[in-house]
């Protein structure tokens, strides 16, 4: 789930944080220039783990800030395809599921991949909210519902890094999303097993 990744990086340092030292104001930068962004095919930046090697400090004319070559190891959420994770239910709609992890919210459990047989209807305990629920046992009307009260594990499908589209999207964009699976003996919410 979690990467240490070596990354190259040409980096600009900017003359207002030449007060700090050198390895100080070269971490800071790196960290408001990736962190909580996502990398094509290697994932969601989350904390700059160490410096290994610097170079340069070039100052190119005109400009007054300092560029160096940083070589880094970064911290990186990337889940592998048939991981098994715990989220919480962040909305449920007629398409599926879509959980969160806290820092990562573009997880999407689409309808096909619930348990079988899965209803999406109105919450017995809530007339206003629509909930799925798995029908375990039709005969003894045994129903299991998805609520949000639990966590859910999922098992990772997909893991996609879609292109950055051209025009503005309505909804925002989400430059990585993964797709999980439900459909399996002990995944869902963890009050089920």
């Amino acid at each position: 789930m979690f990467y240490l990744s070596l990354i190259e990086h040409t980096l600009r340092l900017p003359p207002s944080l030449l007060s700090l030292p050198l390895q100080d104001a070269i971490k800071q930068e790196l960290e408001n220039t990736f962190l909580d962004k996502v990398i094509a095919n290697l994932g969601l930046c989350i904390s700059v783990y160490d410096i290994r090697k610097l170079e340069g400090g070039f100052i190119f004319p005109g400009d007054g800030a300092s560029t160096y070559v940083v070589e880094f190891r970064m911290v990186v959420f990337r889940p592998f395809v048939g991981e098994i994770i715990a989220a919480k239910l962040k909305e449920s709609n007629k398409d599926g599921l879509r959980l969160s992890l806290g820092f990562f919210d573009d997880i999407y459990v689409p309808a096909h991949r619930l348990p079988n047989p899965s209803i999406y209807e109105r919450d017995p305990g809530n007339r206003y909210q629509v909930v799925w629920s798995w029908e375990y046992d039709s005969e003894d009307n045994n129903k299991f519902i998805i609520d949000g009260l639990d966590e859910i594990k999922f098992r990772v499908e997909n893991v996609e890094y879609p292109p950055v589209p051209i025009e503005q999207p309505e909804k925002p964009f989400a430059p990585m999303v993964i797709t999980g699976t439900l459909d399996d003996d002990g995944l869902g919410p963890v009050s089920w097993w």
